[in-house]
């Protein structure tokens, strides 16, 4: 909870019944990739939470939420391209968790369809 709402603060706003929906919404999108890749992904978590030590001496939840911001910037601007990887995998996956789910798209006006430009004609 802490990375997604760093990376999309607009996730404070939800309540219970919408952390449930963004995890079942990534846990869907994560189904049917390989073992490897998920374990990647808890790797890449595991260091989101313990490199900050090295900087700030605490773990990346007992940060301030200004913290928390520059130091996911330093990952997302990394010059180690796994390290840029990682934040951009997680990124996408808050992005998906919040943005897809039905009540927020059509907040914000997004009406994708299955059927493509189709949808318009």
């Amino acid at each position: 909870m802490a990375v997604v709402s760093t990376m999309v603060p607009e996730t404070a706003a939800l309540d219970e019944q919408g952390w449930s929906t963004l995890v079942g919404l990534v846990e869907d999108v994560l189904l049917g990739r390989p073992e490897a890749l998920k374990r990647q992904l808890r790797l890449c978590l595991l260091a989101v939470q313990w490199l900050p030590v090295l900087r700030y001496a605490r773990p990346f939840t007992a940060l301030n939420q200004e913290d928390r911001s520059r130091f996911l910037a330093c990952l997302e601007n990394h010059p180690v391209q796994i390290l840029r990887v990682g934040f951009g995998g997680l990124h996408s996956l808050a992005v998906i968790g919040y943005y897809g789910q039905p009540a927020v798209a059509s907040a914000i006006g997004y009406s994708a369809s299955p059927r493509g430009w189709e949808a318009f004609e």
